[in-house]
């Protein structure tokens, strides 16, 4: 199907749809946005800490991932 987007891991495949592919990137754009950014908006650590499930939280490498993998979902589009 055009504008689907599919993850695979072996045998497992989870497949998101154009709407929600769109969605993901926008949020992991967001993301990385609002871990970047100075200010009172900006993400605290604390909050940091817990997208990372408490592993040692790397700021700028997970701004990086985000936006970068937001930009490859969008081409996928």
């Amino acid at each position: 199907m055009p504008g689907s987007f599919t993850i695979g891991h072996h045998q497992a495949a989870t497949v998101l749809d154009h709407a929600d592919t769109e969605r993901l990137a926008t949020v992991l754009a967001d993301l990385a946005y609002l871990l970047e950014i100075p200010g009172p908006d900006r993400l605290t650590d604390a909050q940091l800490a817990v997208l990372c499930e408490g592993r040692a939280a790397d700021r700028s490498e997970l701004v990086h991932w985000c936006a970068s993998t937001a930009r490859a979902l969008k081409r996928q589009l």
